[in-house]
């Protein structure tokens, strides 16, 4: 019971940042019906900015932080300025293209900057000392990635109902034509969009690298959060949160459980045999909108 506990904090932990880089991912579709399959390089670009402000260039955490958060930002309005913004109006397969060549740029972009050697925030910023809450042991630097990433969740969750800003983009989600005939720009949402996408996939690097360490594969990050955005409903932001932390669990006890009989490797096929479980399932997630057509 201990371990079965252990693993599910453990668990909890990386579906928190599942779920928030999967938010972004539900954010951008919700908002524009676009599949964003360069979010897993936006994950990798944030880790290495942050980490190469703080570890390289020696500037404090928090401005380190900062500074990555206003680039992801920046990065995510000219992204959507000059390459996706031209596209509205095509074909929906030549828009997911444009994301994944943007994906291979972003990523070989990295790789020329700063190599595919793993790197570590030195200092660390979070301790890896234990804590013990009952039976189960947590590490001081999840209890910060726990408590950060849930922090990111509620402050956008707000932003969404209270916000002016938000209600337009929801406004947006639910019909554009409609949300457009009342005033709202839509082009302004779709770039909002895309830049709070970015920013909490740069944040979710961070986090993430300060546990494992950053190196190219950390854009894979992107796809093993697809099948939690598939999970709670591809156009469902707290679909993608529970989604996530679903995910994380999953990943993390099949992984423990079946890496002995099958020899390893099951953690990282987990959430994809999750997404074809799902697939087959209920295609349209747990909270996902069914869509019906008339012929």
């Amino acid at each position: 019971m201990q371990e079965f506990l252990q693993l599910i904090v453990t668990g909890l932990v990386i579906g928190s940042v599942y779920a928030l880089v999967a938010m972004g991912f539900a954010l951008i579709y919700k908002s524009t019906s676009i599949i964003n399959f360069a979010q897993g390089e936006f994950v990798l670009l944030g880790g290495y900015i942050c980490w190469w402000f703080y570890t390289s260039l020696g500037v404090p955490v928090v401005p380190a932080f900062l500074a990555t958060m206003a680039i992801a930002v920046l990065m995510g309005l000219v992204l959507e300025r000059v390459m996706l913004r031209p596209m509205i109006g095509e074909p929906i397969i030549s828009v997911i293209m444009i994301t994944i060549a943007l994906a291979t740029v972003l990523k070989a972009l990295v790789t020329i900057l700063w190599g595919t050697q793993i790197q570590v925030f030195t200092p660390a910023i979070f301790s890896q000392d234990a804590i013990k809450f009952g039976p189960v042991l947590v590490s001081e630097v999840y209890l910060w990635t726990f408590g950060f990433a849930f922090l990111f969740l509620g402050v956008f969750a707000a932003f969404f109902k209270f916000t002016r800003v938000g209600i337009s983009m929801r406004a947006v989600a639910d019909d554009q034509q409609v949300a457009q005939s009342m005033g709202i720009s839509v082009k302004r949402v779709f770039a909002i969009s895309w830049s709070i996408g970015a920013l909490v996939s740069a944040v979710g690097g961070i986090l993430v690298g300060n546990i494992n360490g950053i190196n190219i594969a950390l854009a894979d990050f992107g796809l093993k959060v697809f099948p939690a955005v598939i999970l709670g409903g591809l156009d469902s932001i707290p679909g993608a949160i529970i989604g996530g932390l679903t995910i994380g669990i999953l990943e993390n006890i099949m992984g423990s459980y079946l890496d002995i009989y099958l020899g390893g490797g099951v953690k990282e096929i987990a959430p994809f045999i999750v997404l074809i479980v799902i697939l087959m399932i209920k295609p349209y997630g747990l909270f996902g909108i069914k869509e019906i057509e008339r012929v």
